[in-house]
């Protein structure tokens, strides 16, 4: 029949195109979508072996995709390194992703932060950097966000906010407020979930007083 080719090539080409993905939730999605797929398509036509072989991807990718929503909010996963802001690990992210961070943050690519009056934070997964955070004194206890990063394979997690859990590391280093400057439409959601809120005066976080 047809139909039953067209499911098993959309089954194919899911899984394909799944290869094709950096960002590692993305890749699970797909893979499973394709898997699935492709278990019912070799099961109806009776190609057992590429069922079995199938259904055990998609039960894998099921796994790992329950361990990675189980871990994206987890401590003790992710890991968060107060770092020089010229630090040479730090300056090893911002070079590799250059062109990606060029493209969401195009003010620090272009070098207007001062990395003498900046705080700098790394994300780390293991032994995988996965973010930075940086952000400059604009006086007074304002600390303006320059970056915040993620790297491609984790973009569809919010690692920053792990740096913005504890509010004393910014309060020790004189940080009363939090402001991120014309944030782009996509930013904006994870913004509010790690506690901006929109004012007149542009997205701002309070920061409380170390403990």
């Amino acid at each position: 029949m047809v139909w039953l080719e067209i499911v098993g090539w959309a089954g194919s080409l899911l899984v394909i195109v799944s290869l094709t993905q950096a960002r590692v939730l993305r890749f699970r999605v797909l893979n499973l979508a394709g898997a699935v797929i492709a278990t019912a398509y070799n099961a109806i036509v009776g190609i057992w072996p590429f069922a079995v072989m199938n259904g055990v991807i998609a039960v894998i990718d099921v796994y790992w995709l329950f361990r990675l929503h189980r871990e994206r909010h987890d401590a003790q996963v992710y890991g968060v390194l107060e770092v020089p802001a010229d630090d040479s690990v730090l300056r090893h992210l911002l070079d590799t992703h250059a062109p990606d961070i060029a493209r969401f943050h195009p003010a620090f690519a272009a070098g207007s932060s001062d990395p003498a009056g900046s705080a700098a934070f790394v994300v780390v997964r293991g032994d995988e950097l996965v973010g930075a955070v940086v952000v400059r004194s604009a006086g007074d206890g304002v600390g303006r966000v320059d970056l915040d990063y993620v790297t491609p394979r984790y973009r569809d997690f919010t690692p920053g906010e792990f740096v913005y859990r504890d509010s004393g590391v910014f309060a020790a280093h004189g940080f009363r407020r939090l402001v991120v400057d014309s944030p782009s439409p996509e930013s904006r959601a994870y913004l509010e979930r790690v506690g901006f809120r929109s004012t007149a005066d542009g997205w701002e976080r309070e920061v409380l007083a170390a403990a």
